[in-house]
């Protein structure tokens, strides 16, 4: 026998190229990508551990829309920076925030502020 293998040329005793069903793993990719897209947006929103609530409640700190974004894109601009836990400043209010998680740890006013030492951070953002 005198059956010679080229490099590249594997034969699988096919003729012609395998037929995939286009339309299939279209609907798999599109199905692939709402679910991406829905990762995606949970991403971008912050969420706020219980004592965070608590805090924030206490010190009557309320928080728009707008702001919260203004929040979470500082957040992204800390994680893509590397870091871990993050003192947010935001107007008068400090936020202490675990970027992994995207986790409002505790929050503070300015009058909370006061006398005040911030541990266990690796950076800090301020957000205008």
């Amino acid at each position: 026998m005198s059956d010679r293998m080229l490099v590249g040329h594997l034969s699988t005793g096919r003729t012609g190229p395998i037929q995939v069903n286009r339309y299939a793993n279209r609907n798999q990719q599109q199905n692939a990508d709402s679910v991406s897209f829905q990762e995606l947006l949970s991403q971008q929103q912050l969420k706020f551990s219980h004592h965070a609530e608590q805090r924030l409640r206490q010190r009557g700190i309320e928080l728009l829309p707008d702001q919260l974004t203004r929040i979470a894109n500082a957040v992204d601009q800390a994680a893509a920076k590397g870091a871990k836990d993050s003192l947010v400043l935001f107007r008068d209010i400090a936020m202490i925030v675990n970027v992994p998680n995207r986790t409002v740890v505790t929050a503070m006013d300015g009058n909370s502020m006061k006398e005040h030492i911030f541990t266990q951070i690796d950076s800090a953002v301020v957000v205008s």
